[in-house]
């Protein structure tokens, strides 16, 4: 079939200017996609790109877009033995995005709204490339899941979860103290388990990074689900031991230069050497270099299933047609029926 067809080299003289025939047409197409899907949702993105800069949570996601961008990168040889290819069910998988971000939309749920937007952004490339291509890119297309700011549902779970570490630790370091849900009375005065403090900021950061050095270093899945619970469990444990120690460090040295401490050394710096320790230890369980993450293009002629759903192709401009028929109803609805629902 075409998309195993070996295409020339364009690597060596510059993207620009030696793309191949073959791939013209899809980056257009792609490109033109992409335009239309911020256009009609703009909102979400214009949203999602304000926490990024503002929320000092949502601060790392900034740094997704590169990581992605370097993943594709690796891939460039790769990519330089195939074709890009039209895939019919990617428009079905497109037209759920966007009734996920409908949905999102009239509910007036945020999360729902930018999970549909980037989803909707997933799929079209899914739909554009073929499912070799996404094949060889599920990591980087994976990743882009973490350009949805999500983790304010889980601030107050997270919130007692620190104040129990606390008062646990309070106690046994010998401070009387008494808790009433996220507050721990203490001789020197009332603390609470605030929003900031509940480590969600660092939590979500590091899954992040946790799901990328898991598919770029680990082969086993054994491995890479316990880097991921260490991950998840060892930077909840570390935020309650900052929390407690900041409620000890009160009752000698007063809770303003206890404050003070943990602004300047409790904050990034606590975390990344909690950060440091986890690499430190799995760094001699890692199994491969980065650029050896997922498949080589060799590796998928031989996928008799892959074979079978890349039969289900699309010339690239009925692709552009299909979603930009599904972006032309979303439109609508959201024009019309959007908001109706809100209101």
């Amino acid at each position: 079939m075409g998309a195993e067809q070996p295409i020339s080299d364009w690597r060596r003289e510059g993207i620009a200017s030696n793309i191949p025939m073959s791939w013209k047409q899809p980056f257009a197409v792609a490109l033109l996609s992409i335009a239309a899907m911020f256009i009609i949702a703009h909102q979400e993105w214009r949203e999602m790109l304000h926490q990024w800069w503002n929320i000092d949570t949502y601060n790392h996601i900034l740094l997704v877009p590169l990581i992605i961008a370097w993943l594709v990168w690796n891939k460039r040889a790769e990519l330089a033995k195939l074709n890009a290819q039209g895939w019919k069910p990617g428009i079905a998988l497109f037209a759920l995005a966007m009734a996920v971000w409908m949905i999102g939309k009239a509910s007036d749920i945020n999360l729902l709204a930018h999970a549909g937007a980037v989803g909707a952004l997933q799929a079209a490339i899914i739909a554009i490339l073929g499912p070799r291509i996404t094949m060889l890119l599920l990591l980087p297309i994976g990743m882009m899941a973490f350009l949805v700011p999500f983790g304010d549902e889980i601030i107050p779970p997270l919130q007692s979860i620190t104040a129990q570490i606390a008062i646990f630790l309070t106690e046994v370091s010998g401070v009387p103290a008494v808790i009433d849900g996220i507050y721990i009375d203490t001789p020197v005065g009332l603390f609470i388990v605030a929003e900031a403090c509940s480590g969600v900021k660092f939590l979500i950061a590091m899954v992040t990074l946790a799901v990328l050095i898991c598919f770029t270093q680990f082969e086993s899945w054994t491995r890479r689900a316990i880097f991921l619970a260490a991950s998840i469990i060892i930077p909840i444990l570390a935020n309650g031991v900052r929390a407690w120690g900041t409620i000890y460090i009160a009752q000698s040295q007063g809770v303003e230069f206890a404050a003070g401490f943990d602004h300047i050394f409790y904050g990034w710096i606590f975390f990344a050497i909690v950060v440091g320790v986890i690499l430190a230890g799995a760094w001699r369980y890692f199994e491969r270099e980065p650029e050896d993450e997922g498949y080589v293009a060799a590796d998928l002629s031989k996928m008799d299933w892959l074979n079978r759903i890349s039969r289900h192709s699309a010339s690239n401009i009925a692709i552009l047609i299909g979603i930009v028929l599904v972006l032309m109803v979303a439109g609508v609805w959201a024009a019309i029926v959007a908001p109706v629902a809100i209101g």
